[in-house]
Parts: C-alpha cells; sequence; structure tokens
C-alpha cells in the first residue's frame, strides 16, 4: 500500500499537453535534467494487457491482433467518440494504472519525480502534484506532427483534435501552480536539426530549466 506521508514529502510535477504537442519530448529533458519520469500512457498499455481477459468479455475478441495480444487502434475504434463505451474502458483500466502510479511514486522515498500523462487530471497523482508543465505547439505543428506519427485520416485526426477543446480549464480550477512551455519546431531525437530547431531546442531547455530553479529542484545533467 502507499504511504502518503513519502508521497508528500516529495516534488511531484506534472507533465501533459494536448494531441501531439511534443510533451514526450519535454520528458526526455527532464529525465536528462536527472529526474525519475512514469509515462503514464506506456503504464495504460501495459495494464491493457494485464487486463486482457475483461477487455476481450466487454469488447470483444475482434480486438485482437494477429499476434494474440490487444491491438490498441481496434480497441481505440470501439471506443471513440462513445462515452459509454469509453467509459466501460476507463473503468477497467484507470484504477489499476492509478494504483501503479501511487506505487511507483512511493518507492522512489524522497526524490524528484514527473508524472507525464496525457489525461493527467484523471491520475491519482493529480491532488498530490507539486506544480504542471503542460506543453503547447501551433495548431499546425500538431497536425503535421499527427499526420507522421500516426498516419491517420485527416478527419480522424481533426476528431482527436475536437475531443480536447476542454483540455485546459481543468487545469487552472485548482491551485497547483502551472507553467507554459513552447515545443513549435518539432523537436525530436532522430536525424539533424537546422538551425531554427537548434535555437527553438535551446529556448525550450532554457524554459525547463528556469522552472526546475523555482521549483528548488535540484537538476542533475548526465
Amino acid at each position: 500500500m502507499s504511504s502518503k506521508n513519502n508521497i508528500s514529502e516529495k516534488k511531484i510535477i506534472g507533465l501533459t499537453g494536448t494531441y501531439c504537442a511534443g510533451k514526450n519530448y519535454v520528458a526526455k529533458i527532464l529525465e536528462k535534467r536527472g529526474l525519475r519520469v512514469l509515462d503514464v500512457d506506456k503504464l495504460g498499455h501495459k495494464v491493457i494487457e494485464t487486463e486482457k481477459d475483461r477487455l476481450l468479455a466487454r469488447f470483444g475478441e475482434d480486438i485482437l491482433g494477429e499476434d494474440g495480444l490487444i491491438d490498441r487502434k481496434l480497441l481505440g475504434e470501439k471506443v471513440f467518440g462513445k462515452p459509454g463505451e469509453l467509459a466501460a474502458l476507463e473503468e477497467i483500466i484507470h484504477p489499476a494504472v492509478n494504483q501503479e502510479t501511487l506505487a511507483w511514486i512511493d518507492s522512489l522515498k524522497r526524490k524528484a519525480c514527473v508524472i507525464n500523462a496525457a489525461l493527467l487530471h484523471r491520475s491519482s497523482a493529480f491532488e498530490l502534484l507539486d506544480s504542471i508543465i503542460i506543453v503547447g505547439a501551433p495548431v499546425y505543428i500538431r497536425l503535421l506532427r499527427a499526420r507522421k506519427r500516426d498516419k491517420l485520416p485527416w478527419p480522424v485526426i481533426l476528431k482527436r483534435f475536437q475531443s480536447q477543446n476542454e483540455f485546459k480549464p481543468q487545469y487552472f480550477k485548482g491551485k497547483t501552480d502551472i507553467y507554459r512551455v513552447s515545443n513549435p519546431s518539432g523537436c525530436s531525437d532522430s536525424g539533424s536539426l537546422s538551425l531554427i530547431k537548434r535555437l527553438h531546442t535551446a529556448k525550450l531547455e532554457d524554459r525547463i530549466d528556469e522552472i526546475l530553479s523555482l521549483r528548488e529542484i535540484k537538476m542533475i545533467k548526465v
């Protein structure tokens, strides 16, 4: 069982952003500064397999891929745009993800850490956050990233964008400190960076260092 005393004594940063804003790139910068980062979205992928039997019973065996594992794309098609089906999926997945999130935080003792999640406000760690970093990028950049990464039809991509219209307000209702960062250049770890991209990257890293300094979080460059 997670110890609330241990959790409350450490710095916990929430990291989130809209679809294809580039939050995972920011997560890598934070890792380079010596912070431990939990990717809650990847944790959800793991839980999908541990809850495989319940998911098959609820959504049918046609969500299986040729390898016998649950195909997340097929599962996503079952629930996207269907509030009832999405709620059923979340009822299966979220409790296990939340339990593992709290256990992970607790295991770090007093070390500062980062919770990286697209749906950060639904995480069991949300009320424990010391601060939140919201990653943004111009819409046209996000559209190009989405097309390149997910290779989905434009109508599907646009629907995903529309589904996040209420993304920001929920984070500003509480008292947690909010920091915005911009990742406009399509920063990635692959390929060479143009001069403009290098400048954007340097500016982004400077902003991260500023936030960590404000939160009195020790940075360890590795």
